[in-house]
């Protein structure tokens, strides 16, 4: 019989701090508290040499449920589209222009954020509408 598994979800970026921050954001995570002995993680970071400043940064779903997320930082750029990306569930039950208008609203808050709106895909036969996205650094996801 299989277990049930824990597993992380783990982001290549440039700015892993800055990503991790936006992701607390979306998602009601919380960044880590700094390691012991420094106030914040600004302190932490300029204690280390500067090329492991902002190497690696995390959070997690404050009640234990959801996925950590991990971003490490990663020298090349992010040049094609992403192979696994997260879907935001902000219009489960819904449908028609009431789940348009959750993704709409949704939407506006994360573009605040510093996201960026990609497009949106109306619904078909098969599918509901969704809103696809970028975050601080371009990485895909949906609104879903």
């Amino acid at each position: 019989m299989a277990t049930i598994k824990q597993f992380q979800v783990t982001f290549d970026c440039a700015q892993p701090e800055r990503v991790a921050r936006f992701w607390c954001e979306v998602l009601g995570y919380v960044a880590p508290a700094p390691p012991q002995g420094f106030g914040t993680w600004d302190e932490y970071n300029l204690s280390l040499p500067a090329e492991d400043r902002d190497a690696g940064f995390s959070c997690s779903d404050p009640t234990g449920v959801g996925s950590r997320l991990y971003f490490q930082r990663v020298p090349e750029g992010k040049v094609v589209k992403n192979r696994v990306h997260l879907d935001v569930r902000v219009g489960t039950g819904l449908v028609g222009e009431e789940r348009v208008a959750a993704l709409e609203a949704e939407c506006a808050r994360l573009v605040a954020l510093g996201a960026v709106r990609v497009r949106l895909l109306l619904a078909d036969e098969d599918n509901e509408s969704c809103l696809v996205m970028q975050d601080v650094e371009g990485n895909e996801f949906c609104l879903d």
